[in-house]
């Protein structure tokens, strides 16, 4: 498989030693400008780009007949119309805000804890990030996915950060160091708390995933989530 990688930092590095060592190609390494290069030769691109740029980086490719996979996040203004456009051209794209195995799963459980304490209302819910302090976005795009999760399976409305209400669901960002990533989903009463929380140790299974992501929509069209590549339901 032949891979461009659009954004070539810390995860753009360690995307490419993963896919080299599973037997990929690298054709291209792209930080900032998408003129000027040979779409032709790519099988899929994967875009760990910055939030200004990936939106571009993403659209470019599909009106190039290239398969994206895009871990940036920040831009997800525009995310409708990436999905558009993909339907329009007949490509394939997959969006993740996180792309480890673990966190998938995590994504899941919070899910199905949501849906128990939806008709609970002596427990309140709350979201906790930590990233280390090069992270750009806050809050974190994982928290936002973690967010959306327990808005559609209770009777909270919106997310916001460091604010709550009773239907308004409180996300706190911390920047920390090096700190991979860190997300806690709380629900606290005055009795006792329940909590579930996912740790990365590293960043090499966000970098798996997305190359796992691209080995698996080659031959697909289509708009794709990482529940799809794992067939998590």
């Amino acid at each position: 498989m032949k891979i461009a990688l659009f954004g070539y930092g810390k995860m753009g590095q360690m995307i490419e030693q993963i896919a080299l060592n599973r037997g990929h190609e690298i054709v291209a390494k792209i930080d900032e400008n998408t003129e000027n290069i040979d779409f032709g030769v790519m099988d899929v691109a994967i875009d760990f780009s910055m939030p200004s740029a990936a939106f571009n980086n993403i659209t470019t490719c599909i009106n190039n007949n290239v398969a994206v996979i895009s871990g940036t996040t920040g831009w997800l203004d525009h995310y409708e119309d990436a999905v558009s456009l993909c339907k329009d051209k007949k490509g394939a794209f997959i969006y993740a805000s996180n792309f480890s195995l673990g966190v998938n799963i995590f994504f899941e459980l919070n899910n199905y804890l949501a849906k128990m304490m939806q008709n609970i209302p002596e427990y309140k819910a709350e979201l906790e990030e930590i990233h280390h302090t090069q992270k750009l976005d806050a809050p974190s795009g994982t928290a936002i996915t973690l967010a959306e999760g327990v808005i559609a399976n209770s009777n909270y409305k919106e997310w916001k950060l460091d604010s709550a209400s009773a239907e308004t669901l409180k996300i706190t960002s911390k920047r920390i160091g090096k700190v991979p990533g860190t997300h806690t989903v709380s629900y606290d009463s005055v009795v006792d708390s329940i909590q579930i929380k996912h740790t990365a140790h590293n960043r090499e299974g966000f970098a798996l995933g997305a190359v796992t992501a691209a080995e698996w929509i080659i031959g697909k069209t289509g708009v794709f989530s990482m529940r799809d590549v794992l067939n998590l339901g």
